[in-house]
This record gives structure tokens, sequence and C-alpha cells, in this order.
């Protein structure tokens, strides 16, 4: 009896055993399944907002075709997309597309603006005069010829004293990254810190002349003009709010008396370099897939001088969640 009372025992044992790593087994499976499930449409939605930010971009490229084809039709609903920053949103059954164009022109080219420009740049952004003198010396003795450093700049000497050491390139810039090595930028001066902008978004290497284009210019590259005033740049983007200007007498009719200083460093009108960027999202509220294109549209097609995918989306998107 007691050994039939034994088996007993031991058989229910063995089947709690079984049945605890039965339910373990289907608890690993249903996590194992929840996880692939989870990671499938992670990957679904990350390929599908890559996708809506390259048919932005295409979008941009159709937009800036139109723009040489009619820039000025009579229905104003078939106006094309400006090219002065103004961000623009469409929308697919599959998610959002954010999507800004920016003339070249209407920023500050590096290798050939005067130092003043820069140093109003600068300025612009937030930099500390001290800083900003420190700054634009540096980036003049960075691209100049020689080996004598300006008051505030830096040359061999300097550059040769940190660790890593390295040289002055005593050149053009061939990038705008490049600017990290010049003494006195940082990452938050160059690229903004997420809320405010940094020198990057104003200065360019596709510039078609050493004029700024006051057409696209933003606010920060309409202060680095000599004379210009915050409220005065304040009226020349609420102007642009709802027209575009497309000859420097537009623009001279804006600012008045402050035209005179000026007028050797600008012109107007649409150029033929653009900076695309498009944001692809699933969900408006989402980061989303970015991607940041500079082309040419000085021959029978479009030329990339330029192209960066995935793109570190920058403060616009998200000082313009309400796009329509």
């Amino acid at each position: 009896m007691r050994t039939i009372r034994s088996e007993s025992g031991m058989a229910l044992m063995i089947v709690t055993w079984a049945l605890a790593l039965l339910m373990v087994a289907v608890f690993s499976f249903s996590y194992a399944t929840k996880v692939e499930t989870s990671a499938t449409m992670t990957f679904r939605d990350a390929a599908a907002e890559r996708f809506l930010a390259e048919g932005g971009l295409e979008r941009a490229l159709i937009e800036l075709k139109l723009r040489k084809v009619n820039p000025n039709p009579a229905n104003e609903d078939a106006r094309p997309w400006r090219t002065d920053g103004i961000p623009n949103r469409f929308d697919t059954d599959h998610g959002i597309a954010f999507v800004r164009i920016t003339a070249e022109a209407g920023k500050i080219d590096i290798n050939k603006s005067p130092e003043t420009i820069l140093k109003n740049l600068v300025l612009a952004i937030g930099v500390k005069p001290d800083d900003a003198d420190i700054i634009v010396d540096s980036i003049e003795d960075w691209r100049d010829a020689d080996n004598l450093h300006r008051l505030h700049g830096a040359e061999d000497e300097y550059y040769g004293s940190l660790n890593p050491p390295y040289k002055t390139k005593n050149a053009d810039f061939e990038s705008i990254e490049e600017l990290l090595l010049v003494r006195g930028v940082t990452q938050e001066i160059l690229y903004g810190t997420g809320k405010a902008p940094g020198l990057a978004d104003f200065i360019t290497l596709y510039a078609e002349s050493d004029k700024i284009n006051v057409s696209a210019a933003p606010r920060e590259v309409l202060l680095s003009l000599p004379g210009m005033t915050p409220e005065m740049a304040d009226a020349v983007i609420a102007f642009k709010g709802s027209q575009e200007i497309r000859a420097l007498e537009e623009f001279k009719a804006i600012v008045g008396d402050l035209f005179a200083p000026m007028s050797a460093f600008i012109t107007a009108g649409d150029g033929t370099v653009y900076t695309i960027e498009a944001i692809g999202t699933r969900q408006e509220k989402k980061p989303g897939y970015g991607i940041k294109a500079v082309v040419s549209l000085a021959g029978t097609k479009p030329s990339y001088l330029y192209y960066r995918s995935p793109w570190e989306i920058g403060s616009w998107k998200k000082q313009n969640s309400s796009i329509q």
C-alpha cells in the first residue's frame, strides 16, 4: 500500500514538474514571439519612414523643376514650393513627409565671405563677442595660404600643441564638418543645441557668388549684413512670410535707408544650388527618418553635390510642429 502511495506521489511530482516546464516553454515562446513581432513592426515603420523621406526628396525636385518652368502661375494654388526654407508638409496613407528647400545662395559661403560677414553671423547665433573674435580669426587663418596667425587666430603653433596634434590647412574648406578642427568651434556652435540652430544651418560651400541672396536668406544671415538691425531683419522675414522677394528693388523698399551699406553684399532671385531636407514619419509626434541633400540644377539633370541618409533631424521640424 505504501509502495502504491509512494509511486502515486512520485507520478504527481513528475506531472507537476512537466506542467511547470511546459508553462515556462509556453511563456518563453510567447515572449519571443512578442519581441520578434515588435522588431518586425519597428523595421516596417523604419522602412516606411525612409521611403516617405525619399518621396519628399523627389517631390522637392519636382517643385524645383516647376519653378523653372512656370515660376509665376496664375493660379495661386499651383505655385511651386518656395526656396527660402519655408517648411512644407504632405500626408499619405502611410505617414507624413516634412520637406523644406533652401537656396544655397541665401547662405554664407565659408570660403568666399568677408570677415565682417562671418563675424556678424557668429554673433547672430548667440556666440559671445570674445569667442566670436577667436572663431572668425581662426577661420581666416585656416583658409589663408600663410602661417601667420591673426590677433585672435591660430596656426600650426596652436594646433601642434593639441593632443593629437595637426597642422593648419591653409586652404579652402572642403566640408562643413571641417570647421570642428578650427580653434573655438564646438559641436554646439556648429550644429546647434536642438533648441537653437548652429553655424551649419547658415553656411555653405556651394554658393554661386560671394554675395548673399536676400530672397532666400534666413534671419541670422540677414543679421550678418552691414547696417542690418534685428527689427529690420524681423520686418524682412515678416514680408517673406506672405510673399517672395524676387528683386533687390523689393528688398530696398523694405529696408529703406539701410540698403546702402549692405548693397555691395547682396543679390536676389533664384539660384541653381539647393539644400533639400526631408523627414518621413509614421506619426506626427515621432522624430522620423531624415535625408539631407545638396542638389545642383545647373545642368539638364539634377546632380547631387552632397547626400546624407540617414540625417540627424534638425530643430526646424520641432519648431514647426504645426506645419500645414
